[in-house]
């Protein structure tokens, strides 16, 4: 704990470093940038004091939970705007499946703050939950405008990355911070992570799914959905050698603009790129590693223990593909959750995203995105033993067909 500590530390301060310094094209940074930082770093700060304040009471107050096996983990993974929030929410309705909530990931990430907000939650229904109503007026404030990007809410499943904030290892860290060169790593971190602290992040990630575990119970399959997870798929395999995974696809030329378009709106409350200078060129090169890794780690179709699935088709059949991930990857299907999963398909069947956007909106061209990705294994080198890249917008394979 010591180690990821000083890590973090370290971190922080080339964080606040970076928060300070102009973009490109800039000398100085906005007025806007400087006031909006002046109200956030001090919040987010308090925050992160209080995150590892509770995991300090972890190791004295609940210390058994390190002894909480992390059996047979299940990951979706995939270049972000692939389909995995929605592959994530059906499965976590999995009673044999437990997952992240939004409110653990940025509220309670350690077991003594779960405590003590559980607690006070069964304190405020036996009073009629005014807090509890409060608080979904003020979530429907902050998170009403998400909804077309990426519908969120408190109590919804959500991508556990966003309790890796204590330690500074978040991508989502980025749109405020695009200047802090460590936060960039976090994409690229089977490639570029430093030995010693790939192991220490990793030790830590493992904790935080043991706690959770811990207060949800060691008898579930932990269920985890990161998109930007994309680039440590190897750690993870590595880290948890029986797990499974499902990696999600789409066509880049989609996921490019609908990436840039979907951080546009941080971009602009933090001010972090007035000149265009940084996101568009940077994020489509995180995307592309995303893509080799996936392929390096994760190879079309599937293997042993992951499977690949288009989105285009797992939202046409979303009975059929969740079915057949059931079968390929070995977990039991309870009677309950194929029920609710004709509910599940009805929902995504009917409904229909507000969010637009368009390559030319970012100044790029279909074309030369699919050529981007087309050749990303050629540019980089491609072994015998690896599956070549997906060819863009390619169909997906029937989940249930057995992999090499």
């Amino acid at each position: 704990m010591i180690g990821i500590l000083g890590d973090s530390l370290a971190r922080y301060v080339s964080i606040l470093a970076a928060a300070i310094r102009p973009s490109p094209g800039q000398r100085v940074p906005s007025i806007r940038r400087v006031v909006v930082m002046v109200a956030f770093v001090p919040v987010f700060t308090a925050a992160q004091l209080i995150h590892w304040l509770g995991f300090l009471l972890d190791e004295i107050l609940f210390p058994g939970y390190r002894r909480v096996p992390v059996k047979e983990p299940l990951f979706v993974l995939g270049i972000p705007r692939s389909g995995t929030t929605l592959m994530h929410r059906v499965l976590a309705r999995d009673p044999n499946m437990t997952t992240f909530s939004t409110w653990e990931c940025f509220l309670a990430p350690s077991i003594t703050q779960r405590r003590l907000v559980l607690g006070l939650a069964r304190a405020d229904r036996a009073v009629g939950r005014p807090l509890g109503r409060l608080l979904g007026l003020v979530e429907r404030r902050v998170f009403g405008g998400l909804d077309s990007v990426h519908p969120m809410d408190l109590s919804a499943p959500e991508e556990d990355y966003l309790a890796l904030l204590p330690v500074m290892a978040c991508f989502v860290l980025v749109i405020p911070f695009p200047m802090a060169e460590p936060l960039w790593t976090m994409a690229t971190f089977d490639r570029d992570m430093p030995e010693a602290r790939r192991r220490r992040l990793m030790t830590f990630y493992r904790r935080l799914l043991q706690r959770h575990l811990y207060v949800h119970g060691p008898d579930k399959r932990l269920l985890s959905k990161n998109a930007a997870f994309a680039g440590m798929a190897g750690a993870l395999r590595e880290t948890f050698p029986d797990a499974r995974f499902v990696r999600c696809h789409r066509d880049p030329r989609a996921v490019v603009p609908s990436q840039l378009s979907s951080i546009r709106g941080g971009v602009a409350v933090f001010d972090s790129d007035p000149g265009g200078r940084v996101f568009t060129a940077r994020m489509i090169e995180v995307l592309r590693v995303y893509h080799t890794n996936l392929n390096t780690h994760l190879p079309f179709p599937a293997g042993d223990r992951h499977v690949t699935l288009d989105m285009a088709h797992f939202k046409e059949d979303l009975v059929g593909t969740v079915r057949g991930v059931y079968e390929r990857l070995g977990l039991p299907m309870t009677e309950a959750f194929a029920d609710r999963l004709e509910d599940e398909a009805r929902e995504a069947r009917a409904y229909r995203s507000g969010h637009t956007y368009a390559a030319a909106d970012f100044g790029l061209d279909e074309s030369a995105i699919a050529a981007i990705f087309g050749t990303v294994q050629d540019r980089e080198g491609d072994s015998k033993d690896t599956a070549p890249a997906m060819p863009v917008g390619a169909p997906s394979v029937p989940v249930g067909q057995k992999g090499p």
